[in-house]
């Protein structure tokens, strides 16, 4: 009994969050992979990008709250999920044809261009600040959880109680359709199939008749997506503060890294790693080793290695062994 209780508490406080983590910095780490692995420069905006589209989630669910209307049992921001994708959208187009589109006449080399996104994220930042504010803001509504710890010890008899909130069910099964949909598009369309053939050989890519122009457009409407619904997500499970979106840029860029620049697969298997050791590694397990030991024992200090205050320190340290040992990630992508 004991064992389950370990087990029970482990899942509860380790895996679930760390799945509902790891899916949304997978979903970053996809955005800064496409960039990389299309666009061919490292998007220093992408956490600015996705507090953008976050806040006009935000701004569209207060406006469907503000008329009466509600997704039921689900958060309403879900409705005002594809408003902030269009807005953010327009944006990154916008800042494409305004910045990034002379440096590609130009030929610029990369660190030009990440120079010019460093200039991109501290507008966004700037932007979001002015019209949101600095503070927390919650924005989730409806049922709270799908399975509360209280109903869940009444069902199995245990001390040790499991809750898993409605967010962190919607983070990882919307995470699940949009990693399907986002490689149904690459390896099945046309449009998708043209942008792996102009992220391999560029060069080859223009001979053989396919549209810069077009590629780069649609790369920027995924990678808005993919931001948006990242940073909605979340949002949700924790709450909206601009400064922590800046601070995600981090982890979402050793995701992508660890994984493979410019691999989708890698970034997905980055995005978990990152977030399964950032969690496991500043987590109590007082408790869990408590219930695994002698009966009427409990082990002194937290057992924790670092504090939550350090979680950002543990990404920090999975990239710089990263780059120092193997480069190109764990999946072989594109050299850093």
């Amino acid at each position: 009994m004991d064992f389950l209780n370990a087990l029970v508490a482990l899942t509860n406080f380790v895996i679930v969050p760390a799945t509902a983590y790891g899916a949304q910095l997978a979903l970053g780490a996809l955005g800064v992979t496409l960039i990389y692995g299309i666009l061919r420069f490292s998007n220093f905006a992408h956490g600015d990008t996705m507090a953008f589209g976050t806040m006009v989630t935000i701004f569209g669910t207060w406006g469907l709250q503000a008329a009466g209307v509600s997704f039921g049992p689900l958060p309403t921001a879900l409705l005002a999920l594809p408003l902030g994708i269009a807005v953010t959208a327009l944006l990154m187009i916008g800042t494409d044809r305004v910045v990034y589109r002379f440096y590609r006449q130009q030929r610029a080399k990369p660190v030009i261009f990440v120079i010019a996104s460093l200039g991109v994220m501290f507008i966004m930042n700037g932007i979001v600040r002015f019209f949101i504010g600095v503070d927390d803001q919650r924005f989730a509504d409806g049922e709270r959880f799908i399975i509360r710890a209280r109903d869940f010890r009444e069902m199995t008899g245990l001390d040790e109680g499991l809750a898993f909130r409605t967010t962190q069910g919607i983070t990882i099964v919307v995470a699940i359709i949009a990693v399907v949909l986002l490689f149904w598009f690459l390896n099945r369309t046309r449009t998708g199939k043209s942008m792996r053939a102009f992220s391999d050989n560029e060069d080859l890519a223009l001979l053989s008749g396919i549209n810069p122009d077009r590629v780069v457009l649609v790369t920027w409407i995924i990678v808005a997506a993919l931001a948006t619904t990242a940073g909605v997500l979340y949002g949700l499970d924790k709450s909206f503060k601009p400064f922590t979106y800046f601070q995600l840029l981090l982890p979402i860029f050793a995701s992508a890294i660890v994984g493979g620049l410019g691999n989708p697969l890698g970034a997905i298997l980055g995005g978990f790693l990152i977030a399964f050791s950032e969690v496991g590694v500043t987590y109590a397990f007082r408790k869990v080793v408590g219930y695994l030991g002698p009966e009427d024992w409990q082990p002194e200090g937290l057992l924790q290695l670092l504090s939550t205050d350090y979680k950002f320190a543990v990404s920090f340290g999975i990239l710089l062994i990263v780059l120092l040992f193997k480069p190109t990630g764990i999946m072989k992508g594109k050299s850093v």
